[in-house]
C-alpha cells in the first residue's frame, strides 16, 4: 500500500537530486554535452535530456555551441547561464570588508572596499557597512537582477545553532554574533556564513588549484593562520564547526605568547603581526612600517632577503615554521595537496616554497611527505569573497536550481563529487 503523499515526496526529491547533479558538473567543469553529462552523473539518456529541457526552459542554463562527435551528428554544449542570478559574496577581514558581486560563472561584477581601523569592530557596525555595500552594489548594477543570497567569510569560529549562524571571533572581539540574522534582517536575502579559511578553501577546490583532488588541504596564510581540510571531497567541520585553527596548534612547547591567550602556537610565529616584528628584531635596515596588514612591507621584506643576511635569515625561519606546521598536516591528514593561499601566503610563497617543501620533506613521514604536492593558490588573495559567494551557489546546486530561501539551511552540500 502507498502512503499517501509519499511517493510525491520521492520523485519531487529524486528530481531535485538529478537537477544538482547535473548543475553541479556543469558549473564545476564548464561545458559539456549530454552524453558527458550522462556519463559522469550515472544518469540515463533519457533523464539527462528531460532535466537539461526543464533547466534551459527556466534560464539556469544555456546551449553554447557544437562539439563534434566520433562520427555522428555534432553534440550541444551547454552550460551554466550566468546571468541567471548574481550572488553576493563578503570577506569580513581584521581591517577590511571586501563585497564583491558575482555572476553565475563566478565573474566578478561589482566590488566594494570598506577599511576597518581599528582592528575590534561592534558586530552592528560592521553589519551596517556590510548593508551599505550591498545597497551599493545592487545601485551599481540596476534592480532587473535575480539577487540569490549573501554569502560572508570571518575570522574564528562559526556555529550553526538553530539554522541560524553565530560566530566566536575573539581577536575581533565577537562572542556568539548571530550574524546571519542581522545581515538577514537588513537586506531580506538569504544570509550563509562560514569561516573565512574555509570559504578560500572552497573557492580553490571549485575554481583553483584543488580542482580534481579529493584530499588536500587549503592553508590560509595572512594576518591570522587557518586551513580547510578536505576529504573525499567534503569539507572537514568537526562537532563544532571549529576544526581547521591549524594557526592555534602549538609548534613550541612554551613558545611565544598567542593572541588566543596560548603560547607557542603557529600563528604566534608566522601571522603577519610575528612576522614583521621578528624582522624588526633581526634586520637593522627595516622600515619602521606598523601596519603588520600592509603589503608594502612584505614586498620589502622579500627585497631586502635578497640584500642581506639579517633579513634573509628571518625569511628562512619564517619558511621553516610554516613547513612545519605543514608537515604536521601531512602527517594528521595524508592529502594529495597542500594549498598555500591568503594575502601573506601569496606574497612570500614564491621565495619561501623550496624551503617549505625541503622541511616538510625532512620532517613528515617519508611515505607521506613523497604522496603530497604543495603548490600555491591559483585565485588570488581576494577569493575569500569568491568562496563566501560559493556558499550560496552551494545551496542552489543541492536545490536543484532551486534558489535559496532566507531560511534555508547551511553548510552541508560541499561535496565535489
Amino acid at each position: 500500500m502507498t502512503v499517501p503523499g509519499k511517493s510525491r515526496a520521492t520523485v519531487r526529491d529524486l528530481r531535485r537530486v538529478n537537477r544538482g547533479a547535473v548543475l553541479r558538473r556543469l558549473f564545476l567543469q564548464g561545458s559539456l554535452n549530454r552524453v558527458a553529462l550522462a556519463q559522469q552523473t550515472g544518469l540515463s539518456s533519457g533523464s539527462v535530456t528531460n532535466v537539461t529541457a526543464a533547466l534551459l526552459e527556466e534560464g539556469l542554463i544555456a546551449e553554447v555551441g557544437l562539439e563534434e562527435s566520433d562520427g555522428g551528428r555534432p553534440r550541444v554544449l551547454l552550460e551554466v547561464n550566468p546571468d541567471f542570478g548574481t550572488v553576493i559574496g563578503v570577506e569580513v577581514g581584521e581591517t577590511l570588508i571586501r563585497v564583491e558581486a558575482f555572476d553565475m560563472g563566478m565573474a566578478v561584477v561589482g566590488s566594494v572596499d570598506v577599511a576597518l581601523h581599528p582592528q575590534h569592530h561592534e558586530a552592528q557596525t560592521v553589519v551596517d557597512e556590510i548593508v551599505v555595500a550591498i545597497e551599493k552594489l545592487q545601485a551599481q548594477l540596476g534592480g532587473q537582477r535575480r539577487w540569490l543570497g549573501v554569502g560572508i567569510g570571518v575570522p574564528g569560529i562559526v556555529a550553526q545553532d538553530d539554522g541560524d549562524a553565530r560566530v566566536h571571533a575573539p581577536n575581533i572581539g565577537w562572542r556568539d554574533v548571530a550574524l546571519e540574522s542581522m545581515v538577514r534582517r537588513h537586506t531580506g536575502l538569504p544570509v550563509f556564513v562560514d569561516n573565512g579559511a574555509k570559504a578560500l578553501g572552497q573557492a580553490e577546490m571549485w575554481l583553483g588549484a584543488g580542482q580534481g583532488a579529493g584530499h588536500a588541504i587549503v592553508a590560509l596564510w595572512g594576518t591570522g593562520v587557518g586551513a580547510a581540510i578536505f576529504t573525499n571531497g567534503n569539507i572537514y567541520r568537526g562537532s563544532a564547526s571549529s576544526a581547521g585553527e591549524w594557526g592555534h596548534t602549538v609548534i613550541a612547547a612554551g613558545g611565544k605568547p598567542c593572541r588566543c591567550g596560548g603560547a607557542g602556537c603557529v600563528e604566534a610565529y608566522i601571522g603577519a603581526g610575528a612576522l614583521l616584528e621578528d624582522w624588526y628584531r633581526t634586520d637593522p635596515d627595516a622600515y619602521a612600517l606598523s601596519d603588520p596588514d600592509s603589503e608594502e612591507w612584505v614586498e620589502r621584506f622579500v627585497a631586502a632577503g635578497a640584500a642581506n643576511q639579517a633579513a634573509a635569515d628571518a625569511l628562512a625561519q619564517a619558511a621553516t615554521y610554516f613547513g612545519l606546521a605543514v608537515a604536521n598536516l601531512v602527517n594528521l591528514f595524508n592529502p594529495e595537496k597542500i594549498i598555500v593561499g591568503g594575502w601573506l601566503g601569496l606574497k612570500l610563497g614564491p621565495a619561501m616554497l623550496g624551503t617549505i617543501r625541503n622541511t616538510v620533506h625532512g620532517q613528515a613521514l617519508e611515505y607521506t611527505a613523497n604522496r603530497v604536492s604543495i603548490e600555491l593558490g591559483h585565485l588570488g588573495p581576494e577569493a575569500v569573497a569568491l568562496g563566501a559567494s560559493t556558499l550560496v551557489v552551494d545551496e542552489l546546486l543541492a536545490n536543484g536550481g532551486i534558489p535559496p530561501a532566507a531560511g534555508a539551511s547551511k553548510l552541508k552540500h560541499v561535496s565535489l563529487v
